[in-house]
């Protein structure tokens, strides 16, 4: 491992053990209620996240309330949890939004005096909450897309795009699909909707093709669906973009079941077993993110706030708290920076 790296890995270790670090867990926390929201409670990354806030809370005196939607994109129900919160008396709501139609909800906690923190996925706009904790997506999408330019040494690329939504906008989406083009070099077009860059031109290394954007609602079987209608479209494909691990480990189910192998497919997460599948060549290289770290961040953020603390500050030049990414891969490629599986599985999630 080079300096360079071996550096932003120190970095990432040494903010991961401070973001464990103090809290008061006297009795002024015994009062401090707060509510944790994500997307849903089956994808291993909120259950990871509400993991670490169960586990920051306890440390901090917080009262924590979970809720989840029943899926990604389920807005009706964070709706809810939104409101019930406002009923409680909550001191702050943690959220990982599954859309726009979340936003008013939010707006109206906000107006009750609650602080609300966006998790994972920032809103849209960015202003919708007091602040949002989170991967910097579009990065996570650039280095595996720089990966993936440097490991085809310069042959063509005949591309699958697989997203998360076809029916709303999530920041989340776009951000990690227009990196993930940005980094192979190749031009998008509207930065907060995907799918409206040319269909074939040169990426950095040669020339590409588009051979679709499909939907998965980021789970298993929404990522094996996707590629299947992909492969019938072209039987060619050779780069797999997904919006994360599960919805990669469903298309490599769909690549083995048509006998396709040597196809690079890329993703967004880092999670334990990400790193795992990374190790046994599901996944070729995927960008970590901290979840944990975003959690415990979030909880001790409110009990601060609720006892007379600071307020949180967003990183400089971003519109939010950046919490790091690392690529992850055992096929480091030349000039973009990454670390093993070793590393990745000491890091997982901000364990």
């Amino acid at each position: 491992m080079n300096k360079r790296v071996s550096g932003i890995v120190t970095a990432i270790v040494l903010t991961l053990a401070a973001a464990g670090c103090g809290g008061d867990s006297g009795s002024d926390g015994d009062s401090v209620s707060v509510s944790l929201i994500t997307k849903n409670s089956t994808n291993p990354f909120f259950v990871t996240m509400q993991d670490g806030a169960k586990k920051a809370a306890k440390a901090d005196g917080v009262k924590l309330t979970i809720a989840a939607g029943k899926e990604d994109g389920d807005e009706q129900t964070q709706v809810q949890a939104i409101e019930d919160a406002i009923a409680r008396g909550d001191k702050g709501i943690l959220i990982t939004p599954n859309g726009p139609g979340v936003n008013s909800a939010i707006k109206k906690a906000r107006d009750a005096g609650l602080y609300v923190i966006a998790l994972d996925t920032p809103p849209d706009p960015a202003d919708t909450v007091d602040i949002t904790f989170a991967t910097d997506n579009f990065r996570a999408g650039e280095l595996i897309g720089k990966w993936t330019g440097v490991q085809l040494g310069g042959k063509p690329a005949t591309i699958a795009m697989l997203d998360l939504f076809n029916d709303k906008i999530v920041s989340v989406d776009y951000n990690r699909d227009q990196g993930f083009l940005t980094g192979m070099g190749i031009p998008t077009g509207d930065d907060k909707k995907n799918g409206d860059e040319a269909k074939s031109g040169k990426y950095s290394g040669g020339t590409y093709q588009i051979a679709c954007n499909e939907p998965t609602q980021g789970a298993e079987d929404g990522g094996r669906t996707a590629m299947e209608r992909c492969l019938a479209k072209n039987s060619g494909i050779n780069v797999v973009y997904t919006i994360n691990e599960p919805a990669a480990v469903g298309a490599h189910k769909a690549l083995q079941a048509a006998g396709l192998k040597n196809v690079l497919v890329v993703s967004i997460d880092g999670g334990c077993a990400g790193v795992q599948q990374v190790k046994d060549g599901i996944i070729n290289a995927t960008s970590q993110q901290y979840p944990i770290k975003m959690a415990e961040l979030g909880v001790k953020a409110i009990k601060d706030i609720a006892t007379g603390g600071k307020k949180p500050e967003v990183t400089g030049g971003k519109d939010f708290f950046d919490t790091g990414v690392a690529l992850v891969t055992d096929k480091a490629a030349t000039g973009v920076e990454s670390i093993d599986t070793t590393k990745g599985a000491e890091l997982c999630w901000g364990k």
